[in-house]
């Protein structure tokens, strides 16, 4: 049974399409109009294992935050749609990663109920095209969506892009690890109450 699903969302702000395989490779094919979100979103793929297709059209002559935050909704979307039941899968996962300086913790438990605490110190301003302030919220958009227990911790770091780019492998790995098969469960979901 293949665990992917694609999501389409069109509104007066973005139209996005969005595929996500959670038992691929780590390909990615992404296009959004931020160069540096394009590069995270990448990262994040790869480091996760999941097969991704990412194509955005969005309101850039406004600014960035629709077209991250919507994208965020998207993958969330796409991501919990591929779970389906969830049935047998490790549910919790968890990385460190180091890039240079900066070095962030992410921990995340598949469990229905969306939700981020972010916990990154980075000054406003810019990354290249991309508004720093927005990491947050593409975050807060895949974790609601998604359904999923999200913390991402800054434990140390001064260069934002490393920063950023910790952040998003960290969190790919995590939920490489959370959305795996655990064949002990022999299918059943890793939950008490027989559901996430």
């Amino acid at each position: 049974m293949t665990r992917e699903a694609t999501i389409v969302r069109n509104t007066a702000e973005t139209a996005i399409e969005v595929t996500v395989n959670l038992d691929g490779s780590g390909r990615a094919e992404v296009s959004t109009g931020i160069g540096f979100f394009d590069h995270m979103l990448t990262a994040f793929a790869r480091h996760g294992r999941l097969d991704v297709r990412v194509k955005v059209e969005g309101d850039l002559e406004v600014d960035g935050h629709h077209t991250v935050e919507d994208t965020g909704i998207v993958i969330g979307q796409a991501l919990a749609a591929a779970l389906g039941d969830k049935a047998g899968i490790e549910r919790f996962g968890q990385a460190f990663v180091p890039m240079d300086e900066a070095l962030v913790l992410a921990v995340l438990d598949i469990s229905g109920r969306g939700q981020l605490h972010w916990a990154c110190e980075v000054p406003f301003g810019m990354v290249g095209d991309f508004d720093t302030q927005l990491a947050r919220e593409f975050f807060i958009a895949l974790a609601t969506n998604a359904g999923i227990t999200l913390h991402i911790r800054q434990l140390a770091g001064d260069n934002v892009h490393h920063i950023f780019e910790a952040a998003f492998k960290a969190c790919g790995r995590a939920l490489r690890q959370a959305v795996a098969i655990d064949a002990a469960l022999g299918g059943e979901v890793p939950s008490t109450k027989g559901c996430l």
